[in-house]
């Protein structure tokens, strides 16, 4: 690849495409002049200049084709999964040794002392750093960004000044932080201690979204959020380097979005599925946290009365963002719009796919609505809107059904600080608020709990998913969870990304026991998560899986017990 090809990566004069090519490279064809990167034996990655497909990017090339944009979710202790106690017998004194723990997100602090062994060298066998851009220091086939082993890790740490051997900052902390939950070292006066301390790191600076793609759904500039594609080239990575090493590995995903159909669908989805098959791997993943924010809305029609009345409340601030409707099959759906100045657009008929601007007067507002009545991954009907300079106040859409039977349908506002919380439906629904990938089949997905009283966390996602799939699978601690920030400070964190982080320790602890010890070797995803399901603690007041604790709080010593009876 030239160094121009290779600028097109990083450039904001290009954006992104992803597709789904299943081997077949002549169908990579149908974008001629364009720079393909192949990901894998699905997957590819296709630089287009922007003007090309700013206007009709889902019209032109499919909503799945633009990359989901997502964010962290992330804002207590290892005695909440029983660790300590299992620890205590000898023979299951599991610390993670001989494992990976994979963590895709802001970066590493790799100067910590939660991140060294006690002579001083890292516990991170690499680092991929997609904001530094090399000439030929990229891993593999990615052709962007920077790889640094432990090697080099160790004389940076060795130095007077490691940033002039490895730049490699978290200038965020949310990475640290996953990675030190994890992973990292007991801090005895902070009470601190990582969940598989013995585990080594493997982490994955991604690259921030492009301002393309941002500005294309209206994200405020100064949010930090990834591209769907280069979360994809970091797995990858990831998977690759567990190959290359010879060692199991878990990785860990504390991001997410509202983006899509929330079936589990998107490449992203289809990618850890088909990976997390695969013996001495695991993915683990946050339900998010959603629940409370009021940007879900669930709204069913009476064949008799025809359509539903959606009231959406838009906040002073939010002058632009996007909305997501679903409808249910086999419905077909269109839409009418009232403004909060009384400004009537009548109903917009349904078509095969249909584009269109509609201008208010006195708001001066602009909605883009994009129609596609059979969306290619789900077969079900999406209506996208994308507001720009969005009037404050009350709008109402009157969604209609063309159908004999009862249904409905869904509809999603942008996850965390993508929207302000003065944005949300007047008659919101907590459930079906998983962000994905949280939504997917193969993966751990988990949702949090404070150990101190039990209770789950106000703010997390519920199940099920979409398509009725039972998410979350398991409950971590996840509220006021202490934890090491960017600056080496010791900080309450709150969220399901600390719990997918806590799960992560775990899973890197049974594949200790099951791969490295011998016990089970090839654990995969499925197997990890069917043992600690087994081991989950259930209150005889609930019924299980349901969607708020899916299937329990997660406990790896009642696990083991289990196991033991059963010998």
């Amino acid at each position: 690849m030239t160094e121009e090809e290779r600028n097109r990566i990083i450039s904001e004069d290009y954006t992104e495409l992803i597709v789904d090519y299943r081997n077949n490279p002549q169908y990579l064809e149908a974008f001629p002049g364009a720079m393909v990167q192949i990901i894998n034996n699905i997957f590819a990655v296709v630089h287009l200049p922007v003007e090309q497909i700013e206007i009709s990017r889902i019209g032109t090339f499919g909503y799945t084709a633009i990359p989901n944009v997502l964010g962290l979710v992330s804002e207590v202790s290892v005695q909440a999964s029983r660790i300590p106690e299992l620890r205590r017998i000898s023979a299951l004194n599991l610390r993670g040794e001989g494992t990976l723990v994979a963590i895709i997100d802001t970066g590493i602090d790799y100067t910590n002392p939660v991140f060294l062994r006690p002579d001083g060298t890292t516990k991170i066998t690499a680092i991929w750093d997609q904001t530094i851009q090399s000439v030929d220091r990229f891993p593999y086939n990615t052709n962007f960004g920077t790889e640094y082993r432990a090697e080099e890790i160790n004389q940076a740490l060795a130095s007077a000044n490691p940033l002039e051997v490895v730049p490699s900052t978290d200038d965020n902390g949310h990475g640290t932080m996953m990675a030190a939950v994890a992973a990292g070292n007991e801090v005895l006066d902070e009470g601190f201690a990582g969940v598989a301390p013995d585990a080594e790191l493997v982490v994955v600076k991604l690259r921030p979204a492009k301002e393309n793609l941002k500005n294309y759904l209206s994200i405020p500039e100064d949010v930090l959020c990834y591209q769907e594609d280069t979360i994809m080239w970091g797995i990858q990575y990831c998977f690759l380097l567990s190959r290359e090493l010879g060692r199991p590995m878990v990785i860990c995903i504390g991001l997410g979005t509202s983006q899509g159909a929330h079936e589990g669908r998107s490449p992203l989805a289809v990618m850890m599925n088909v990976l997390g098959d695969f013996p001495n791997i695991a993915f683990v993943t946050a339900a998010g946290n959603e629940g409370n924010t009021g940007r879900h809305y669930r709204g069913n029609i009476d064949p008799q009365i025809g359509y539903n009345t959606m009231e959406l409340i838009v906040g002073e601030e939010d002058k632009g963002f996007f909305m997501e409707i679903w409808g249910d099959m086999p419905g077909i759906y269109s839409i009418d719009i009232l403004s909060p100045s009384g400004e009537f657009i009548p109903r917009i008929a349904a078509s095969l796919t249909l584009n269109r601007i509609i201008s208010f007067i006195f708001e001066e507002t602009i909605i883009y609505i994009y129609y596609q009545t059979v969306e290619a991954e789900t077969g079900d009907q999406l209506i996208f809107l994308r507001f720009r300079n969005a009037a404050p106040g009350i709008w109402r859409f009157n969604v209609y059904s063309q159908s004999d039977l009862t249904g409905g349908f869904h509809s999603w506002l942008p996850m965390g600080d993508m929207i302000s919380r003065d944005t949300y439906f007047t008659q919101p629904d907590i459930y079906t608020t998983l962000l994905s990938p949280g939504t997917v089949d193969v993966p751990i997905t988990a949702t949090a709990y404070n150990p101190i009283g039990g209770n789950l966390y106000a703010g997390a996602s519920r199940g099920y998913t979409r398509n009725n799939m039972l998410k979350p699978d398991l409950a971590a601690p996840g509220v006021d969870y202490i934890a090491p920030n960017n600056h080496k400070e010791f900080v309450s964190y709150t969220g399901t990304g600390v719990a997918a982080a806590h799960i992560t320790g775990i899973a890197a602890m049974l594949m200790e026991w099951g791969t490295v010890r011998g016990n089970r070797p090839n654990l995969n995803t499925i197997e990890i998560k069917k043992f600690l399901i087994r081991g989950a603690r259930r209150s005889a007041n609930l019924v299980y899986p349901n969607r708020d604790w899916g299937y329990g709080i997660l406990d790896i010593y009642n696990m083991f017990d289990i196991l033991r009876q059963e010998q």
